[in-house]
C-alpha cells in the first residue's frame, strides 16, 4: 500500500502566499477595470461646444443636455469653447478624462484642420472615439434674386469662357464654404474668384444685395434668406434632392456628376473611453435624435436628423478626412 505524504512547512507557506496575493490582486484589477455602463453617468456631464452661443452647434449641444438629463437623471451642461478654428474646444476635450463624462460637438472642420494647420495640439484620428452623427445639412450653391444665372449650366458657361470672371463669398480661408467652392472649381475645370468674410451673415448680407455673385453655404444659414426672397437657390450639393426644398436639383443632376459636400454635425468622445461606455451614449443619443419634438427643431432648422453606430460614424469622419485633405492639397489651402 502507498503511503500519502503531508505536505511540509515550506509548501504550506508557498500555498498561503499564493492565495493571499490572489485575494490581494482582486481588488487591484477591480479598480483598473473599466466601469460598467449601468453606472454610467456618475456625475455631472459637460458637453464642450466649439463654438459661440447661437448656430445649430449650440443648438444641438442643448438640444441634447436637456434631453440626456432628463433620461439619466444626471446634470448635464453645455460648455461653448470658441476660438482657433474650432482647436481651443477640441483640444479641451482630447486632454480630458476618458470616462464618457466630457463630450464633443464637431462639424465639417473637424476632418478639415488636420490638413489646413501645419500642426495641432491633438492628433484628430487618434484622440478621439466617435459616438454619433447626429444630422446633415447640404450645401446649397446661391445667387442674389436678380442675378442673371438662373441653373447651374449659366454658372459653369461663364466661369469657363472667362476665369475670375464670377466671384463667391466665403467665411475665410478653410471655411467649409470656401472648401465647398474649392472641391467645386477643381471638379468642374473653373476658377472663380473669392471674397472672404468673417462668418456666414455677412457674406449673405451682401450677396443679398447683389455685391457678389455666388456661394456655397449651409442650409440654416441661407434658408432664411431665400425665405425672405433676396437669395435664389441654384442647385443642392447632396447625393439626393432634400426632403425641406424638393424643388431645388442636385448639384449632379444639374450638370456636375458625384459633386457632393455637406454640413454635418456629431458627438466625439476622448479616445480611450471605455466601450461600454461609448455604446450607452451612442444608444441614448440615438433616443433623443428619434424624439418628435428634436426632429421637428433640427428640421426648422435646415438639418435632417441622423444617427447610427459609432462604427458607421467612425467611416463617415475618416471618408470626410480623405475628401478633405485631396482638396486642401490639391488647392494649396491653409488656414494660417
Amino acid at each position: 500500500m502507498q503511503r500519502c505524504s503531508s505536505p511540509g512547512p515550506r509548501a504550506i507557506g508557498r500555498a498561503l502566499l499564493a492565495a493571499i496575493t490572489g485575494v490581494l490582486a482582486i481588488p487591484l484589477a477591480l479598480a483598473q477595470s473599466p466601469a460598467p455602463s449601468a453606472s454610467f453617468p456618475s456625475k455631472p456631464v459637460r458637453i464642450v461646444v466649439p463654438y459661440p452661443p447661437g448656430g445649430f452647434n449650440d443648438t444641438l449641444g442643448r438640444l441634447a443636455a436637456n434631453q440626456l438629463s432628463k433620461l439619466w437623471k444626471q446634470p448635464v451642461v453645455v460648455d461653448n469653447k470658441p476660438g482657433g478654428g474650432t482647436v481651443i474646444g477640441t483640444q479641451a476635450v482630447a486632454t480630458a478624462a476618458p470616462d464618457g463624462h466630457t463630450l464633443l460637438v464637431i462639424q465639417f472642420p473637424f476632418a478639415a484642420n488636420p490638413w489646413l494647420y501645419k500642426s495641432l495640439p491633438y492628433d484628430s484620428e487618434k484622440a478621439f472615439a466617435p459616438v454619433v452623427l447626429a444630422g446633415r445639412s447640404p450645401m446649397l450653391l446661391v445667387t442674389h434674386a436678380r442675378s442673371p444665372l438662373q441653373t447651374l449650366g449659366d454658372v459653369l458657361t461663364k466661369a469657363r469662357a472667362r476665369p475670375d470672371a464670377l466671384n463667391y463669398g466665403s467665411s475665410g480661408a478653410g471655411s467649409s464654404n470656401h472648401l465647398a467652392m474649392a472641391h467645386f472649381e477643381a471638379m468642374a475645370g473653373v476658377q472663380l474668384m473669392q471674397v472672404p468674410y468673417k462668418g456666414s451673415t455677412p457674406l449673405l448680407t451682401d450677396l443679398a444685395g447683389g455685391q457678389i455673385d455666388l456661394a456655397f453655404d449651409a442650409l440654416p444659414h441661407v434658408l432664411p434668406f431665400i425665405q425672405s426672397g433676396k437669395v435664389r437657390p441654384i442647385a443642392i450639393a447632396n447625393a439626393k434632392r432634400s426632403p425641406l426644398m424638393p424643388e431645388i436639383p442636385t448639384v449632379s443632376e444639374a450638370g456636375l456628376p458625384n459633386y457632393e459636400v455637406s454640413s454635418w454635425h456629431g458627438f466625439v468622445v476622448p479616445a480611450g473611453t471605455p466601450a461600454d461606455v461609448v455604446e450607452r451614449l451612442n444608444r441614448d443619443l440615438n433616443t433623443v435624435l428619434a424624439l418628435p419634438d428634436v426632429k421637428k427643431t433640427f428640421e426648422q432648422q435646415g438639418v435632417v436628423p441622423d444617427g447610427g453606430s459609432p462604427a458607421q460614424f467612425k467611416a463617415f469622419i475618416d471618408a470626410q478626412m480623405a475628401l478633405w485633405k485631396k482638396v486642401v492639397v490639391q488647392g494649396r489651402i491653409t488656414a494660417e
